[in-house]
């Protein structure tokens, strides 16, 4: 890593060799202290059970939502260096017009050796268990304990925001993770050019993520290094404002930021304005109760560090949104928190072992392993735990019935499809949304009659009528709930 050789020489201390601008940052214990085999360790199991769950659920057809689909079309298109399509979204649908995440690009070498969308949940898997390593080694040089490091690192691994982040499938967030460890990491340590370095590049991840990078800025401000902070956050700014307002509004085709809708509109579509948007946000029991738990997880120690400010972007937004996808404790929305938390408990322990208060030097002491003891007893009620059943592995009627839907549809072929089947059909073949394929005739309708309709579906070559009245399509292949039509 880049602070390796910033803060050691061989036989020198830290402090000795770094940089004049950062020798005022508080330092933490020798990096020789944090060895990197302990929590790669950890980090590899804590991968595997990642990956583990997001194979099963994947070769289960538990896929929660169309997201995967859609990274997948897109992932895919980089890696054939066509411009990133996602039907899912709209025949010819552009993705950069929707949200602004470039960075799944670097996917595109995985696909050439592994084309299936099991490489992103593996992908997502691994970054998250990367992040891991720097939670747990920076406690480890911080706090100069090994155990307060390998503690940290089981109870971050096994978090509540990361866990529904892999029940979500993939989400361009898994490259936020590791970046906001590395960026907590060199704040810690007082690397200030560090600190810039690991989150400039968070403006490619999401476009909200612009305005994380210019909070990052204000905490380097408040660090003391002015001029730096001030660029940083002038920067993160600035191109928030160009991807929202520029970007983004080129490559769509209703020329706007779609998202704007998410605050300016309630649920039922109906125009608010701030003053409810607001009121409404301070009076959401699911909103507080997230909060409550984002900061409880710590200890509500992490309170005392300047780092929490680099949650308030994302709370912010979050509050504001009027989807209630985004307020509570589900989704991969809390992912990028958990680095960002459990980072900033690390600062505060460290930081008050000099309080003056006898009670909270005391409360320092022991934080930590109830951190931990808490996190294994919360997981205990979190998604990884349907690994230790023995249903979650049985493969059911209905896996069966979908598998055979997914084959009555070749390879090549161009399907409208809804949800349970969609990730599985995006490998090799194009996939449009059901419903969302207008002035296209697919060639196959591959639908789970059961899934998502407002009203039961009796008669699936009726439905495929009204979907497409142009064209006519027969039932070709039936099993259960599936049903797959060919046009004729």
């Amino acid at each position: 890593m880049l602070d390796v050789q910033n803060g050691l020489k061989k036989g020198v201390p830290a402090q000795a060799t770094a940089p004049e601008t950062e020798r005022s940052a508080p330092a933490g214990g020798d990096l020789a202290e944090a060895p990197l085999r302990p929590y790669a360790l950890v980090a590899g199991v804590l991968c595997a059970l990642y990956f583990l769950y997001s194979w099963v659920q994947y070769a289960h057809f538990r896929t929660p939502s169309w997201d995967l689909g859609i990274f997948n079309q897109s992932v895919r298109a980089y890696a054939e260096f066509r411009a990133p399509i996602v039907d899912i979204k709209g025949p010819g649908f552009l993705i950069l017009g929707d949200h602004f995440s470039p960075v799944t690009a670097l996917l595109a070498p995985l696909y050439w050796i592994w084309s299936s969308p099991l490489a992103l949940l593996f992908a997502q898997a691994a970054l998250f268990a990367a992040s891991t390593v720097v939670v747990g080694r920076t406690a480890h040089q911080v706090l100069g304990s090994r155990a307060a490091g390998l503690g940290l690192t089981v109870a971050y691994g096994l978090s509540w925001g990361l866990q529904e982040a892999v029940k979500s499938d993939f989400h361009e967030i898994a490259f936020a993770v590791p970046l906001l460890a590395l960026t907590c990491r060199a704040l810690l340590l007082g690397r200030w050019t560090a600190a810039v370095v690991w989150s400039a590049p968070l403006v490619l991840v999401k476009e909200d993520m612009g305005l994380t990078v210019a909070m990052v800025g204000a905490v380097l401000f408040l660090k003391g290094q002015k001029r730096l902070g001030a660029g940083l956050a002038a920067f993160g700014t600035a191109f928030f404002a160009l991807t929202v307002l520029v970007l983004i509004p080129a490559a769509s085709r209703v020329g706007q930021y779609d998202y704007w809708a998410k605050i300016e509109k309630s649920n039922e579509g109906a125009d608010v304005s701030f003053v409810q948007v607001l009121l409404g946000s301070l009076g959401s029991d699911v909103k507080w109760e997230m909060v409550f738990f984002l900061v409880g997880i710590t200890g509500f120690l992490a309170l005392r560090s300047p780092l929490m400010l680099l949650v308030l972007p994302t709370l912010g937004w979050r509050f504001l949104s009027q989807d209630p996808n985004h307020w509570g404790m589900i989704w991969h929305y809390s992912a990028i928190l958990m680095p960002i938390v459990f980072l900033a408990l690390v600062d505060a322990v460290r930081a008050v072992r000099t309080s003056p208060r006898a009670w909270l030097v005391a409360y320092g002491r022991v934080v930590v392993p109830v951190v931990t003891a808490v996190a294994i007893v919360l997981a205990l009620d979190l998604p990884l735990r349907e690994l230790l059943r023995s249903e979650t592995y049985r493969t059911d009627a209905r896996t069966l019935e979908a598998r055979q839907a997914v084959d009555a549809v070749p390879t090549g072929a161009s399907v409208e499809t809804n949800v349970p089947l969609m990730a599985h059909l995006t490998a090799d073949r194009t996939v449009y949304w059901v419903g969302g394929a207008k002035g296209v005739s697919p060639d196959y309708l591959a639908l789970d009659i059961s899934s998502g309709w407002s009203q039961p579906v009796t008669d699936p070559v009726q439905l495929a009528s009204q979907l497409h009245p142009e064209a006519r399509y027969e039932v070709s292949a039936r099993a259960g709930q599936f049903v797959v039509l060919k046009r004729s």
